[in-house]
């Protein structure tokens, strides 16, 4: 299993370049927005399933907020807290 901030990071950013991005990395900061830029809304779907299966993690409806799914960093930020509340 996956649990390292690094690691996360990078499926996280790898899932994203591949799917949304096409590869174009310099496209795609840390920071920077993903919703209505990088993902619509059945992109965000896609964004749950991945990360739901890649790190074995229940998302919940309420979850999915900007606060939690709206940059590379805080889709980090939510998965490795929810890996931690696993343990």
């Amino acid at each position: 299993m996956i649990t390292q901030t690094t690691d996360v990071r990078h499926e996280v950013r790898s899932f994203l370049l591949e799917n949304f991005l096409f590869g174009r990395s310099e496209q795609l900061g840390d920071d920077d927005p993903l919703m209505d830029t990088v993902i619509d809304s059945h992109g965000v779907v896609e964004l749950v399933v991945f990360l739901q299966e890649q790190f074995a993690i229940t998302v919940q409806d309420e979850d999915v907020t900007t606060e939690n799914l709206d940059s590379v960093n805080k889709v980090v930020s939510y998965v490795t807290r929810k890996l931690a509340s696993k343990i």
